[in-house]
């Protein structure tokens, strides 16, 4: 995840780092925490570059490019 969001040319001047919060053997899920440092309010920025759907379709495209 480091890599994908670090090389990200939407989120890499933002991110920081990401960890593994919990993980399940049972039903191999992981839950991460990822971190970023945002610029101050700016009008749309937190609604549109930070939206949680944005970020995960940032690494929905770099799993489909590796595919």
């Amino acid at each position: 995840l480091t890599d994908v969001y670090s090389s990200s040319p939407a989120l890499g001047r933002y991110f920081r780092s990401a960890q593994v919060v919990d993980f399940s053997n049972e039903s191999s899920t992981v839950f991460y925490q990822l971190k970023f440092s945002v610029p101050p309010s700016t009008e749309g920025f937190m609604e549109n570059t930070m939206n949680p759907d944005f970020i995960r379709n940032v690494l929905r495209q770099n799993i489909y490019d590796e595919e």
